[in-house]
């Protein structure tokens, strides 16, 4: 596989992150949407289906609410094993999609390789619109994804605090 640049393909619309306009949008001027127009969705992908169905459950009972984001799990191939697969992502990608975008978490190199690949043919697989990828700690990036996802933040806020988890020390 060659290599993927940060723009991605012909006609992609992939922007790495910090230059994207969220990355210098102030959380407290985060919009919030109602319930009823949907939520931002949120996609997990790990190298094992388990795994990323624990980390959304986790993530959905951490956020404490009776109107949770849409989260999908994936893992493995089609069949089945360990790994990343593009067309089980894409498939969690529009299963999520509720018209506000999809946010995007992986967690070993291999699926984040397999995410920037995917994004960078966007149009391709017939992804939704706007699909981005956190750069973020799978399980506390999963965790701060949803919650924000659930209390009606948009697609960037939601980034947003995946990635934040980056910055926070745990002891």
């Amino acid at each position: 596989m060659g290599q993927i640049s940060p723009r991605g393909g012909a006609g992609a619309d992939v922007i790495p992150i910090g230059e994207a306009p969220s990355a210098t949008r102030v959380p407290s001027q985060t919009p919030t949407r109602s319930a009823a127009l949907g939520r931002v969705g949120v996609v997990l992908v790990s190298h094992s289906r388990e795994l990323a169905q624990e980390t959304a459950d986790l993530a959905r009972a951490l956020a404490q609410t009776d109107d949770p984001s849409a989260v999908a799990a994936t893992g493995g191939q089609p069949g089945d094993g360990l790994g990343s697969s593009a067309l089980l992502i894409a498939a969690a990608a529009r299963r999520v999609d509720q018209g506000h975008g999809v946010a995007v978490l992986a967690d070993l190199p291999g699926a984040v390789r397999t995410v920037l690949a995917l994004l960078a043919r966007a149009d391709e697989h017939g992804l939704p619109f706007p699909v981005r990828f956190a750069n973020a700690p799978f399980v506390e990036g999963a965790v701060a994804a949803v919650a924000t996802a659930s209390a009606g933040g948009d697609l960037a806020a939601v980034v947003d605090a995946a990635e934040e988890m980056y910055r926070q020390r745990k002891v």
